[in-house]
């Protein structure tokens, strides 16, 4: 493709990207979006599912390792993916941990996560956990995008990135919980 089409697709992106950003500081959508930001954590994540994973013994004990190896996969993943491509992230004021830590932003490793979540969360339930995470996962996304971390390209091709990697990981758990029948 020709170079006005990237171009193109640049200023598109830069347009969407600062329509979307909000300005750092006080008041309700700020701390919302930080908020909502900080939630798509990897960390928090694999903590919260281990704790589950540690103190269950039904379903719930499996849909956690399901869920934690998912989003180890995803690291792994977006991790390589950040290190071939090394686009850098907007210019911002907030986010300097993720900055320091990752200074490169595509694709959003928050949007494939939340959206590896959402997915495998339809596809092993229950229906609450499914709706919560339906509605949670473009929200992160976006607060991506609000506090200034992340393009609106990121996020949108983490969501793509993550939608995929949901099928596939529910296409491969009973294979993953026959290999590994001990976590399960």
């Amino acid at each position: 493709m020709g170079s006005s089409f990237w171009q193109s697709l640049q200023q598109w992106d830069d347009r969407w990207t600062s329509r979307l950003t909000l300005k750092p500081g006080r008041g309700p959508g700020w701390y919302c979006a930080t908020f909502l930001a900080h939630s798509g954590d990897s960390w928090l994540w694999v903590g919260a599912l281990g704790v589950i994973w540690l103190l269950t013994s039904d379903s719930w004990h499996r849909r956690a390792a399901l869920l934690a190896a998912a989003v180890g996969i995803q690291a792994l993943t977006v991790f390589a993916l950040k290190q071939f491509i090394r686009r850098p992230r907007p210019e911002g004021e907030w986010g300097a941990i993720y900055r320091n830590v990752d200074p490169h932003s595509f694709p959003s490793g928050h949007a494939v996560r939340a959206a590896l979540l959402a997915v495998m969360a339809v596809g092993l339930g229950p229906q609450w956990f499914a709706a919560l995470l339906l509605i949670w996962a473009p929200l992160v996304s976006l607060a991506r995008v609000a506090t200034g971390v992340h393009y609106l390209s990121d996020v949108l091709a983490g969501m793509l990135l993550g939608t995929l990697m949901g099928v596939g990981m529910l296409a491969l758990s009973d294979w993953l919980m026959q290999l590994f029948p001990f976590f399960f």
